[in-house]
Protein backbone atom coordinates (compact mmCIF):
# COMPACT_ATOMS: atom_id res chain seq x y z
CA UNK A 1 0.00 0.00 0.00
CA UNK A 2 1.29 3.23 -0.82
CA UNK A 3 1.75 6.17 1.32
CA UNK A 4 0.22 10.05 0.77
CA UNK A 5 3.63 11.58 -0.99
CA UNK A 6 4.85 7.75 -1.91
CA UNK A 7 6.03 7.86 -5.74
CA UNK A 8 4.96 5.15 -7.68
CA UNK A 9 7.75 2.30 -8.52
CA UNK A 10 9.43 2.25 -11.83
CA UNK A 11 8.54 -0.87 -13.19
CA UNK A 12 11.36 -2.92 -13.81
CA UNK A 13 11.88 -6.24 -15.47
CA UNK A 14 13.35 -9.29 -13.77
CA UNK A 15 16.26 -10.03 -15.84
CA UNK A 16 16.04 -13.39 -14.14
CA UNK A 17 13.10 -14.54 -15.25
CA UNK A 18 13.09 -13.29 -19.07
CA UNK A 19 11.13 -16.10 -21.45
CA UNK A 20 10.73 -16.40 -25.33
CA UNK A 21 7.18 -16.38 -26.22
CA UNK A 22 5.62 -18.84 -28.96
CA UNK A 23 2.23 -19.07 -30.18
CA UNK A 24 0.31 -21.92 -31.65
CA UNK A 25 -3.41 -22.18 -32.80
CA UNK A 26 -5.24 -24.13 -34.62
CA UNK A 27 -7.66 -21.23 -35.33
CA UNK A 28 -10.49 -22.80 -33.52
CA UNK A 29 -10.63 -23.97 -30.49
CA UNK A 30 -7.66 -22.11 -28.81
CA UNK A 31 -4.02 -21.01 -28.68
CA UNK A 32 -1.35 -22.48 -26.94
CA UNK A 33 1.76 -20.17 -25.75
CA UNK A 34 4.87 -21.58 -25.00
CA UNK A 35 6.88 -19.63 -23.05
CA UNK A 36 11.02 -20.81 -23.39
CA UNK A 37 13.35 -19.38 -20.48
CA UNK A 38 16.31 -17.30 -21.93
CA UNK A 39 19.44 -15.77 -20.39
CA UNK A 40 19.95 -12.26 -20.88
CA UNK A 41 21.62 -12.67 -23.79
CA UNK A 42 18.66 -14.18 -25.27
CA UNK A 43 20.33 -17.68 -25.59
CA UNK A 44 18.11 -20.48 -24.02
CA UNK A 45 18.31 -20.99 -20.08
CA UNK A 46 18.38 -25.10 -19.24
CA UNK A 47 18.41 -24.50 -16.14
CA UNK A 48 14.61 -23.49 -15.95
CA UNK A 49 11.58 -25.26 -17.51
CA UNK A 50 9.58 -24.57 -20.67
CA UNK A 51 5.62 -23.36 -19.97
CA UNK A 52 2.67 -24.04 -21.39
CA UNK A 53 -0.38 -21.95 -21.29
CA UNK A 54 -3.65 -22.00 -22.69
CA UNK A 55 -5.96 -19.76 -23.72
CA UNK A 56 -9.57 -20.18 -25.22
CA UNK A 57 -12.97 -18.42 -25.13
CA UNK A 58 -16.31 -19.83 -23.10
CA UNK A 59 -19.81 -17.98 -24.57
CA UNK A 60 -21.80 -17.06 -22.11
CA UNK A 61 -25.47 -15.22 -21.80
CA UNK A 62 -23.39 -11.99 -21.31
CA UNK A 63 -20.56 -12.72 -24.21
CA UNK A 64 -17.74 -14.52 -24.76
CA UNK A 65 -15.40 -14.58 -21.42
CA UNK A 66 -11.49 -15.06 -22.04
CA UNK A 67 -10.18 -18.21 -20.18
CA UNK A 68 -6.14 -18.53 -20.05
CA UNK A 69 -4.86 -21.46 -18.21
CA UNK A 70 -1.31 -23.18 -17.19
CA UNK A 71 -1.04 -26.58 -19.18
CA UNK A 72 1.19 -29.26 -17.52
CA UNK A 73 3.25 -30.64 -19.82
CA UNK A 74 7.20 -30.66 -20.99
CA UNK A 75 6.70 -30.71 -25.04
CA UNK A 76 4.16 -29.08 -27.31
CA UNK A 77 3.03 -32.59 -28.26
CA UNK A 78 1.99 -32.71 -24.98
CA UNK A 79 0.48 -29.44 -24.23
CA UNK A 80 -1.97 -30.25 -27.22
CA UNK A 81 -3.13 -33.33 -25.69
CA UNK A 82 -3.68 -31.89 -22.36
CA UNK A 83 -5.09 -28.63 -23.88
CA UNK A 84 -9.23 -29.58 -23.43
CA UNK A 85 -8.87 -30.92 -20.35
CA UNK A 86 -6.59 -28.23 -18.71
CA UNK A 87 -9.56 -25.84 -20.67
CA UNK A 88 -12.38 -27.80 -18.94
CA UNK A 89 -11.10 -26.76 -15.33
CA UNK A 90 -10.40 -23.73 -16.22
CA UNK A 91 -14.38 -23.14 -17.20
CA UNK A 92 -15.08 -25.22 -13.71
CA UNK A 93 -12.89 -22.58 -12.06
CA UNK A 94 -14.36 -19.87 -13.82
CA UNK A 95 -18.30 -20.84 -13.22
CA UNK A 96 -17.22 -21.27 -8.99
CA UNK A 97 -16.01 -17.78 -9.27
CA UNK A 98 -18.63 -16.51 -10.95
CA UNK A 99 -21.14 -18.47 -8.90
CA UNK A 100 -19.16 -16.95 -6.15
CA UNK A 101 -19.42 -13.33 -7.40
CA UNK A 102 -23.38 -13.32 -7.71
CA UNK A 103 -23.86 -14.53 -3.79
CA UNK A 104 -21.58 -11.67 -2.57
CA UNK A 105 -23.61 -9.73 -4.74
CA UNK A 106 -26.69 -10.71 -3.41
CA UNK A 107 -25.98 -11.07 0.41
CA UNK A 108 -27.03 -8.86 2.88
CA UNK A 109 -25.64 -5.24 3.52
CA UNK A 110 -24.66 -4.46 6.99
CA UNK A 111 -25.53 -0.87 7.78
CA UNK A 112 -23.74 0.77 11.06
CA UNK A 113 -25.99 2.97 13.01
CA UNK A 114 -29.78 1.92 11.39
CA UNK A 115 -30.64 0.88 14.65
CA UNK A 116 -31.13 -2.78 14.09
CA UNK A 117 -28.42 -4.53 16.29
CA UNK A 118 -27.62 -8.04 17.93
CA UNK A 119 -25.35 -11.11 18.47
CA UNK A 120 -23.28 -11.21 15.29
CA UNK A 121 -23.66 -8.34 14.09
CA UNK A 122 -22.38 -4.60 14.55
CA UNK A 123 -23.39 -2.49 17.78
CA UNK A 124 -25.93 -0.55 16.09
CA UNK A 125 -26.36 -1.68 12.88
CA UNK A 126 -28.17 -3.43 10.99
CA UNK A 127 -28.88 -5.63 8.29
CA UNK A 128 -30.57 -5.00 4.82
CA UNK A 129 -30.85 -7.25 2.24
CA UNK A 130 -29.92 -6.36 -1.72
CA UNK A 131 -32.56 -6.28 -3.99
Amino acid sequence: MMNPGDKPKEPKMDPADLYREEVFTDRKVGTIRRLTPVKVDGSTDAGRQTLYLGQAQVLTAVGAVPLSFEIDASSLEGAIEKFSEAAKEAVDRTVKELQEIRREATSPILVPGSGVGGPGGLPGGGVIPRP
